[in-house]
Formats: structure tokens, sequence, C-alpha cells
């Protein structure tokens, strides 16, 4: 049955709505994506809890939104873990997957043994939307606060879209029998319809006035809203990784009173958007002599892609808006070599 259920669900997003109370939700498992994910670094056991996190999150929220394109998340701090980000591509088409990807820089001198949420310091969350070209991105900001990545989620829901949101989540190594130790972790949203909620008139009830659940929902509403976390507090961790329990044994566990109704399962994968001509074109606003500063011993000028360690490797007189030759090697029209032949 672990086998089954593995195979099933192993990088998947389930829709699903709780008829009786008109919430929403999700649930995600990542397997192989957050392996491949945490396998491209060395990160500590700190990082990997916040990569894992952050990665859930996306693969959750991601498909919330209409999408034409990506949807990113970026945190910022100035503890010891310095950045986080990760980012959703929408399916390219029907029947196609998603893809994720997700990197983290951190000062390891700095790292201790507090929570790995601590370690990042001050700072902020944003939820970043790109639609593509000709559109104008959307970007959200609210600050790290409720000792978690997921509060600062349902933070940025409850201010920014006064939709009460909730997150439940889970990661860690396992071993399955005669197989190696891998990362899994999985997930669960909550959400409520969007409806008519109540509108604060001087600020909310949480932490420095932030919104919460309980400054929007009322009457009934309020009432479904707390049964549903209620039993949704009673999911264990090994529940929500799997992979012996299936997410729609999980929802009938859960929720069989809720009238849960299941919709298509999404699939995703680990992907990425780096390739060669967009690292040209983010080097594209360098001079000939920005361009010699970044130049190995060697003559080349390197780059790594942070998500998926991709090694580039550049003629530098290809370089900047300055260059005098293209990616092949071709000497260009307007280049000083083609002027010296005239």
């Amino acid at each position: 049955m672990s086998k089954i259920n593995q195979i099933a669900w192993d990088d998947t997003v389930l829709p699903f709505q709780l008829d009786r109370s008109s919430i929403r939700g999700r649930v995600v498992r990542l397997d192989g994506v957050l392996d491949h994910i945490l396998s491209r670094h060395d990160y500590p056991p700190a990082v990997s809890a916040m990569v894992a996190e952050i990665a859930l999150l996306t693969a959750l929220i991601g498909p919330t939104v209409k999408l034409r394109w990506k949807l990113s998340l970026q945190v910022r701090g100035n503890g010891a873990i310095r950045t986080l980000a990760a980012d959703y591509f929408a399916p390219e088409g029907e029947g196609k997957p998603a893809r994720i990807r997700a990197w983290a820089s951190f000062d390891p001198d700095r790292l201790d043994a507090r929570a790995p949420f601590e370690q990042i310091g001050e700072g902020y969350f944003a939820i970043l939307i790109d639609q593509g070209p000709g559109s104008t991105p959307y970007q959200g900001i609210t600050p790290l606060t409720g000792g978690s990545l997921s509060a600062c989620a349902q933070t940025y829901f409850a201010q920014s879209e006064q939709l009460p949101t909730r997150f439940q989540l889970a990661s860690g190594q396992s071993r399955l029998s005669g197989q190696d130790a891998q990362w899994r972790a999985g997930g669960m949203m909550l959400q409520t319809l969007p409806g008519n909620p109540a509108q604060p008139t001087e600020g909310g009830s949480g932490e420095g006035g932030l919104i919460e659940a309980a400054d929007i929902l009322q009457g009934a509403e309020s009432e479904d809203w707390s049964r549903a976390n209620i039993l949704l507090d009673t999911v264990e961790t090994l529940e929500l990784i799997g992979p012996t329990v299936g997410p729609t044994d999980l929802l009938l566990r859960l929720f069989h009173e809720e009238t849960p109704r299941v919709f298509d399962a999404h699939r995703v994968e680990f992907g990425c958007s780096c390739d060669a001509d967009r690292v040209r074109g983010t080097l594209s606003i360098y001079s000939a002599k920005d361009i010699g500063h970044m130049t190995t011993p060697e003559g080349t000028v390197t780059a790594d892609c942070q998500f998926c360690g991709a090694h580039y490797v550049f003629d530098p007189q290809s370089l900047g808006f300055e260059a005098t030759v293209d990616a092949d090697g071709n000497p260009l029209p307007d280049s000083d070599s083609d002027k010296a032949a005239e």
C-alpha cells in the first residue's frame, strides 16, 4: 500500500473543498522535487528546513493564483539565514506539470542552535506575481512575524486579500524499506472562499495591529473556520509527509463531517528558467571595463545558477553593451574589429 501511495502522490498538489464549511484547500506532497532541490546544495539542517518550508508554501500558493507565468516567494533578513527564494512556474499547457525551484543564502559562521525561523532575524516576507511580458508585476510584502514562514503567509492573505488562510507543513528525511534516505515533505492549506469579509477600521488584533482571521470572519463563518482549524490541528507529521497515507485518505480522516470534495490533482516537478541567453541578458548592462573586472585569470567570465547549480562560461568579449563578438564568437556588425577591417 505504501508503494502505491508513493507512486500516486509523489510531487502532486490536490485541490479540495469542504462543502459544509465553504472552505477550499490543497494538499501537497513534495518528494523527488524537494530532494532534487536540497541535493544541489550542502545546506545545514536549519537552512534545509527553511528551504523545505518555502518550497511547500510556493507549491500551495501558486495554484491559488490564475497564473500565466510565475509566482515567487522571497524572504530577506539580517540574520544568519539572509535570503530564501522560491519560484512556481505555471503549467505551460493542459496536463503539463507546474515547475518549482528554491534556494537560500546564509552565513554559516552565524548559525546556532536556535529555531530555524529565528535565524532569519528582522526582515520581510514577499509574494511576487509576474504574468509575463506586457503585464505589471505585483508585489505584496508583510513583516516576518508569527514564528514561521507559514505564519507570515497567513498574515499576507489576511492583510492583502482579507482571506483567512491556514497552513500546516511538515518535512524531513525518511527511509523506506530497502531505499536510501531522502527528503520528503507535505502540507495542507485551508482558505475561506471569497465573500464579503468584515473590514477592521482600527487595525487588527494580531502582533503590531496585523489583521487575523478573527478580525475578518463573523457568525457562522467564524464557527466553520474554527471547526476546520481544530480538525486540522489533529493531523500528524507522518500523515502529511506520507507515503503510507494518501491525501484523499487524509482528507476523509480529518474532514469526513465537512463533506470534502476533491478535484483533479496537479503534478509538480523541479524546473529552472536559467540559460546562457538569460545570463547574457543580465550582464548586458555592464561596460567592457566592468566585464574586465569579472574576468578570471583564465580569460573567461563564469556564472553559476543559485537554484539549479548550472555553470556557465563566457568569452568576455561577448558580454555587456560594448560586446565585440556574438555568442558564437562572430564579430558584431558595429564592433571595432569590423570598423578596422573597413
